[in-house]
Parts: C-alpha cells; structure tokens; sequence
C-alpha cells in the first residue's frame, strides 16, 4: 500500500524544469565608466544593436549546432556599479535579435563612477548561476576603455573565474580623448591581453577609432557565437610576452586622487 502511495505521489509530482541547452551563454559587459562620454555611450549601444541585427551574427547564431544563444547585456563601471539592461535573453531567431537590438537602444543611461573590471569579471561570473541556460560554452565578452582601479586586483577576479570554466574575451577601447593622456594607458590591449582575458580561444579585439566599432562589435560576437577563432588571430594574441604591472590603473588612482582631492 505504502509503495502504491509513493509510486501515484510521484508520477504526480511536476517535473524539474530543466535548463535550455544553447550553443553559447554570452554575457556582453559594456564599460559606462565616467571617462566615456555621452557621444561614446551612445555609439558602444548603437554599434552592439547593429552588430545583432546583422545578418552575418544571426546567421553564425543559426548555423551553431543547437541553432541558439542566450545573451544578457550589462552596464559596469565602478565596484558597485552593474545594471542590467536585457537580462538573460534566448536568441533562436532574426526577430529575437531583432527585439534583443531594440531594448539595448531602448534607454538611455549616464554614466557611473570609476572602473572595476575586476567586480565587473565576479558580477558576470555569478550571473551565469540560476540563469536558466546551459551553454556548451560560457563566455563574458568585456569592453573597456581604461585599467581596472577599483575593486581588487584584475588578476585574481580573472583567475577565479578561468576556475569555473568561463573563457574571457576583449574589447579594448583605445580612442584618444582629452581623459587619456590622464586616465588611460596607450598599451591597453597588452593590459587586455595579460591580466584580463583568459580561457580556451580567448581573444580581443582592439577599437582604435569610433567609427570602427560597430564592426568589430559585428565580428567580434561571430567569432564568440561560432566558437572559430581564426589560427592566425589566435596565434598573434598568444604570443610570448613580457612581465607586465597589472596594477597600472590602480597606481594611475591613486597618482591622480592626490592632485584632485577625491577619495
């Protein structure tokens, strides 16, 4: 009697929900620190619209082997400074992207107080738990237009999230602006390359100039999508390089709070 009750309890219980599989979870991690102002905002959510709509990233999106993705958009500038624009979003058609694109340019939001890289790194490691998706692949896709100064050192938030099996990759921003000469150091894709990214195929892609983004934006998320970085590419990122001070932007704080009295 006692089996016959668990056997009816059972087949009565609703079952588990389980998690979507995808192609790629992607979490793309745009900088809106103060150095950026509003012209820059405004092409950095433009150009990640364009970018998805394109035909070409909704076609590696389709041709994937599941034929989906799942992609959350997030603004991060200081340590407590997250905000999620598109929360986790499942991509499986052009009219998907299309909705995706539209609520990226949707708001319009200022910018915030200082750079943590590292914070931004933890934040998006986190936000793949629970997020109701399970990638054959997990990647953060983080840009930036300066070194990490708030937060912790960029080594070590990048290293523990290498730990849980997410690869980083990058989108230095290195346009000139009156804030660089200050704020900014001239070799942040180096920086990018040895104390930020991090993982299987990991890679950036430098900006030069603004109106180069959208299009590196554009062929940045096809490689991430289709998971084929290019021999060549991989080979130039990889290479052997010199020790480097990881600790540069904390050191540029600190030199620079003491002229202009901040905390």
């Amino acid at each position: 009697m006692l089996r016959a009750i668990l056997l009816c309890l059972t087949l009565a219980a609703p079952a588990l929900a389980q998690d979507r599989e995808v192609d790629v979870e992607l979490f793309l991690a745009v900088d809106v620190s103060r150095s950026m102002n509003p012209d820059e905002l405004e092409i950095q959510r433009r150009g990640y619209a364009m970018a998805l709509q394109s035909d070409e990233v909704i076609a590696a999106i389709l041709n994937g082997m599941i034929g989906t993705v799942a992609i959350t958009y997030v603004e991060w500038a200081g340590s407590h400074s997250q905000r999620t624009v598109v929360p986790w979003t499942l991509i499986d058609s052009a009219e998907d992207a299309h909705a995706f694109a539209g609520q990226i340019t949707a708001n319009y939001n200022a910018s915030m107080r200082r750079t943590s890289i590292s914070q931004a790194l933890r934040h998006a490691a986190d936000a793949f738990e629970g997020n109701g998706f399970s990638g054959l692949r997990r990647v953060i896709d983080i840009s930036g237009d300066g070194p990490n100064n708030q937060g912790g050192l960029v080594t070590a938030a990048r290293d523990s999230v290498l730990d849980r099996g997410i690869t980083i990759n990058g989108l230095p921003l290195m346009t000139e602006d009156p804030l660089t000469a200050s704020w900014g150091i001239p070799d942040l894709d180096i920086y990018y390359i040895r104390c930020v990214i991090g993982g299987p195929g990991a890679f950036i892609l430098p900006v030069t100039h603004w109106d180069q983004f959208a299009e590196a934006v554009q062929r940045k998320l096809i490689l991430e999508i289709a998971g084929d970085l290019p021999a060549r590419l991989h080979r130039a990122q990889s290479r052997s390089l010199p020790p480097y001070d990881c600790e540069v932007g904390e050191k540029i704080w600190e030199r620079n709070r003491r002229y202009l009295d901040w905390p």
